[in-house]
């Protein structure tokens, strides 16, 4: 099947980033892919990271798989329309920027999430590292 993600994709990701976050050593994120329906694919943490950042780093790749939007787009749609994260009844879902849509040829392959870093653009950033070593 063309439309799931490959594990030697998921592998290249998570070594792309972990290489990436590994050269600041002193800013510990996680990071998390999953699958299209949001099922854990992959996920690694460094070391004396907070449990918050840590499950946010799953919540914003789910986010995006399931929702079929970057998180921090999906937070924008949802404040544009004057509603909120509660409105949509899953408490998996969340507004933090971070997470990206894994996509190809207009199917929906998963997410990837980072969190950790001080801000939800530096937790893209690596998010993007991942979805850019995939090769898609």
């Amino acid at each position: 099947m063309a439309s799931e993600l490959k594990m030697e994709q998921v592998q290249a990701a998570m070594k792309a980033m972990m290489e990436k976050a590994m050269e600041t050593p002193g800013e510990p994120v996680a990071m998390a892919i999953v699958d299209a329906a949001g099922n854990l694919e992959a996920y690694a943490k460094m070391d004396n990271l907070r449990i918050f950042s840590r499950r946010h780093a799953q919540r914003k790749a789910y986010t995006s798989a399931i929702m079929g939007l970057d998180s921090g787009a999906h937070a924008e749609r949802l404040q544009s329309q004057g509603r909120g994260i509660a409105d949509l009844g899953d408490p998996m879902v969340t507004h933090g920027t971070g997470g990206l849509v894994i996509m190809k040829d207009g199917v929906i392959l998963g997410g990837i999430g980072v969190g950790g870093y001080p801000s939800g653009q530096a937790d893209e950033d690596l998010s993007r590292v991942g979805l850019n070593a995939m090769n898609l």
